[in-house]
């Protein structure tokens, strides 16, 4: 039987069971979409339950404004349950940041002095 070595080290009989842990490794796609999909369902799981709590508030105390203000509360819930689960995974620090906070001074004429042709001069 040989031993073979590779980036976690040497080969062990407990090796296969414990892999080397990736620190930097960002979270794989599939499970980045799980965890997006568990958000929006948990969100959306208030929905159902705030309409039928509607209606039997409105049975129980026949008073139409608490159920619409329980229906108002439940209308942005798949609007926000989109805008949470496709929020991105917040960055780390170790990220680079595209913007500095520096302003370039940029021109869009060339900075040299041009002549300029007068007209009224004869």
């Amino acid at each position: 039987m040989t031993r073979t070595q590779g980036f976690s080290g040497p080969a062990e009989s407990g090796s296969a069971r414990n892999p080397a842990l990736i620190t930097e490794a960002q979270q794989s796609v599939e499970d980045q979409h799980k965890a997006r999909v568990r958000k929006y369902m948990f969100i959306m799981s208030f929905r159902i339950p705030a309409l039928v709590l509607a209606a039997v508030s409105y049975s129980m105390w026949t008073n139409p404004w608490i159920a619409m203000a329980i229906v108002g509360v439940s209308i942005p819930l798949p609007w926000m349950a989109v805008l949470i689960a496709n929020d991105r995974p917040p960055r780390t620090r170790s990220e680079v940041s595209r913007y500095d906070g520096r302003h370039v001074e940029s021109t869009q004429i060339e900075a040299r002095a041009h002549r300029v042709i007068d007209a009224s001069e004869d």
